[in-house]
């Protein structure tokens, strides 16, 4: 997608929606009618602390700046057959739009749509749309994550312990391309620092998440970055008296203030509540939507206007970061 106007960029979403009614008019009544049902589909529990937070909080933000949207929710959805099962159920009792927020839901939601073509779908992460009713939401995170990797590597340069922890949750192309704009960051501020990797194959498991922590920082990890769903790997890093950096929900550092020096983390709000608009007023279309870092859904913690940096980022990476 070429870059434009963030106003644009924002209430657009996708080339698609920028071109008005479909032609058959499907859905164009939407506008007459009082409320919009939303429901939404979790891969984790609300209280995760990471991605299901961030994607709570922006629906929950949705209710509140749209008086017209009604939604609903369902939680620790599993991937596969009971994605299917639950996304069919929730069009079935009246959902207008049906989000989907995890990468294993993409298939189920395409089935899904096809079955319910008044219904229509958003799927966050992946890649896959049709046109219609079925679209495709991401963002830019590699901006921010390599922002995150250049304070790593400060941090560890600093400290003189050459060494960063990643933990990934699958390898695929959207977890790989992250962990790629890490490495790339911290080799800006600590060319001789080593990224060490550890993969969970899987999106939410505290424990697990946690014991991968423990793993790089008994390594010789200065900091760990993780890639996953809940701040574990932050509070680790604190009992080892290292440094964590989150990722998702912007309130991960309170797991460990002392220890975490930023967090990657999304505000799905602004997407949201233009897809919320499109779909009401009938010009919404499934297309591919991937947004850069003035859309708004992207920031960094302690970095974005009313937060204050860190006190464990080292002080002559504040600038390079800000530029």
């Amino acid at each position: 997608m070429t870059r434009c106007a963030c106003a644009v960029l924002v209430a657009c979403l996708s080339i698609a929606a920028c071109k008005g009614p479909s032609a058959d008019g499907t859905r164009g009544a939407a506008s007459a009618k009082e409320e919009l049902r939303v429901a939404f589909a979790y891969v984790g529990p609300v209280g995760d602390g990471g991605w299901t937070w961030a994607h709570d909080e922006a629906r929950r933000l949705l209710e509140a700046r749209l008086p017209f949207a009604k939604t609903s929710y369902v939680e620790g959805v599993s991937e596969g057959a009971e994605a299917r099962q639950v996304i069919a159920g929730l069009a079935r009792k009246g959902a207008d739009l049906v989000v989907t927020t995890s990468f294993g839901f993409m298939d189920a939601t395409e089935e899904v749509a096809k079955q319910f073509p008044d219904v229509r779908f958003l799927h966050v992460s992946g890649f896959k749309s049709n046109g219609a009713n079925f679209g495709n939401l991401m963002g830019a995170m590699e901006s921010m994550k390599y922002l995150a990797g250049m304070i790593a590597g400060a941090r560890a340069r600093t400290d003189g312990r050459p060494r960063v922890g990643y933990i990934a949750p699958f390898p695929i192309a959207e977890v790989v391309r992250l962990g790629n704009a890490v490495a790339i960051g911290m080799r800006e501020t600590c060319p001789e620092c080593v990224l060490e990797v550890r993969w969970l194959n899987s999106w939410f498991d505290p424990p697990r998440e946690k014991e991968a922590a423990e793993s790089l920082l008994q390594a010789g990890a200065d900091v760990v970055v993780t890639g996953a769903d809940t701040p574990g790997p932050i509070v680790a890093a604190g009992q080892a008296g290292r440094w964590g950096i989150g990722y998702d929900s912007r309130n991960s550092c309170q797991a460990d203030p002392a220890h975490c020096l930023t967090v990657a983390y999304w505000n799905w709000a602004p997407a949201y509540e233009a897809v919320a608009r499109g779909v009401r007023d009938g010009t919404w279309k499934g297309g591919n939507a991937y947004l850069d870092a003035d859309s708004g859904i992207l920031g960094l913690y302690g970095f974005m206007d009313g937060e204050t940096v860190p006190a464990g980022v080292p002080e002559d990476v504040v600038p390079r970061v800000r530029e």
